[in-house]
C-alpha cells in the first residue's frame, strides 16, 4: 500500500498542506508537518482527499512530502 510520508528535515512549516488536507497533514509539537499515520494510505482515500493530497505534495514548497510503499 502507498503511503504519505513527510520529511520533517525538509519541512518549514508553512502550513498549505495542513490548510489543503488537513484530515492527512497536522503539525507537530515543533511546528513542522507530518502525515496522521492513521489516514495517510493513499489507496484507501476517497478521490477527493487523494486528490487534496496530491495538491500538497504537488504544491509544497521544499518538496518534503512524498509518496512510499508500505512495507
Amino acid at each position: 500500500m502507498e503511503k504519505v510520508r513527510v520529511n520533517e528535515d525538509a519541512c518549514i512549516g508553512c502550513g498549505a498542506c495542513t490548510a489543503i488536507a488537513s484530515d492527512v497533514f497536522s503539525f507537530n509539537d515543533d511546528g513542522f508537518a507530518e502525515a496522521n499515520e492513521d489516514n495517510n494510505t493513499i489507496d484507501t482515500m476517497e478521490e477527493e482527499l487523494k486528490n487534496d493530497v496530491m495538491d500538497a505534495l504537488e504544491g509544497c514548497p521544499t518538496n518534503a512530502i512524498y509518496k512510499e510503499e508500505d512495507k
